[in-house]
């Protein structure tokens, strides 16, 4: 299995992080891709990245929330970490119209900044979007056939929205909230409308801790660990074979980010 989406220099992995990376390779992961969200965090994934050879990759990118700190050296940097072998895609970026951390005329910029960067490098990008699907479909569209691949990750839109994202040939990242029996019902159904080749899993760790883990973890902080449980649930909700649709998403991935 390949985690596309682990926020593993956050905070709450301090104390033992080393350990979260073994259980990792104990319960199947064959790699994490290490998600990068301002210049810092960027840096900071691309170095713990370059630790763990063939097993983490990073992503290079600004968030929305972080859209606000974007300033003429920005862009310098990004391509710079872009370059370095184990950055494997921009990102993450995208819009974020819910919290509004950043004004929006400048995160509609400073995505579509990231998107000419990932084009004009050949990179594939990794994609937030909340409440903002009608910007971010009128941002993103006229720079897809220039970009070699895209994934929205931790997709919890509607029918219409998935529909709009397949059709611009978007892969989808789905995590533990496809877990959730309160949130999670409408995912649940949605699955099953997406391409295996279209399909990547990940946990979004330290967040959105699959809720119907049993027994219940102690913590509820999130881990990689935990992406089989996920995987199971996504092909119950298929009703296809998890080993099966593993390997098919296994192989999405890797083709995804070139890994």
């Amino acid at each position: 299995m390949i985690d596309i989406g682990v926020n593993l220099t956050s905070s709450q992995f301090d104390k033992d992080r080393d350990a979260v990376l073994d259980r990792a390779r104990n319960a199947g992961l064959e790699a994490l891709v290490l998600t990068g969200t301002n210049l810092t965090e960027s840096r900071a994934v691309a170095e713990l990245a370059a630790g763990q050879a063939g097993f983490c990759y990073a992503t290079a990118g600004i968030h929305p929330h972080d859209a606000k700190l974007f300033d003429e050296h920005s862009l310098a940097e990004l391509t710079a970490l872009a370059r370095l072998p184990q950055v494997v895609a921009i990102g993450e970026c995208g819009l974020d119209y819910n919290r509004d951390f950043s004004p929006r005329q400048q995160q509609d910029a400073v995505f579509e900044a990231q998107l000419a960067l990932a084009a004009e490098l050949d990179m594939p990008v990794f994609m937030h979007c909340r409440d903002a699907h009608s910007r971010f479909l009128e941002i993103l569209s006229p720079w897809r056939g220039k970009l070699p691949a895209a994934v929205l990750h931790c997709f919890t839109g509607s029918q219409a929205e998935l529909d709009d994202c397949l059709a611009l040939d978007l892969h989808i990242g789905i995590t533990g909230w496809v877990c959730d029996e309160r949130r999670g019902q409408d995912l649940q159904r949605l699955v099953g409308r997406i391409p295996a080749d279209r399909l990547m899993i990940e946990t979004d760790s330290p967040y959105l801790i699959p809720r119907d883990l049993s027994p219940k973890p102690s913590s509820r902080r999130n881990e990689p660990a935990y992406l089989g449980h996920i995987a199971r649930r996504v092909a119950a909700c298929r009703g296809e074979q998890a080993d099966a649709l593993i390997a098919a998403m296994t192989a999405t991935s890797r083709a995804f980010f070139g890994l």
